[in-house]
């Protein structure tokens, strides 16, 4: 069944996908049937550039597990950036 589970964020930074580095401009995420992964559905995370042609496109498909697990790391490394740069501010 598919989902039409769906979210864009605005996204600042670069991607590497088949046409190589571009600048990506948002990311959309769904929970959904993946397109390559053997799963029955994924957490897909696209990374893309809509003023670009349709490469400038960074994809992946994750299970529900791998993508909590990935918001965990990614808010850890998160709390640690802004422990260092407090401390790097109050030198």
């Amino acid at each position: 069944m598919c989902t039409s589970i769906e979210q864009s964020v605005p996204m600042t930074g670069s991607a590497k996908g088949a046409i190589g580095w571009f600048t990506m401009t948002e990311a959309v995420v769904s929970y959904d049937h993946p397109t390559h992964a053997m799963l029955e559905q994924s957490v897909k995370i696209d990374f893309v550039n809509l003023g670009l042609p349709p490469g400038a496109r960074a994809a992946v498909e994750m299970t529900k597990e791998s993508a909590r697990a990935l918001a965990a790391a990614i808010l850890a490394v998160l709390r640690d950036a802004d422990a260092q740069d407090a401390y790097e501010r109050a030198r």
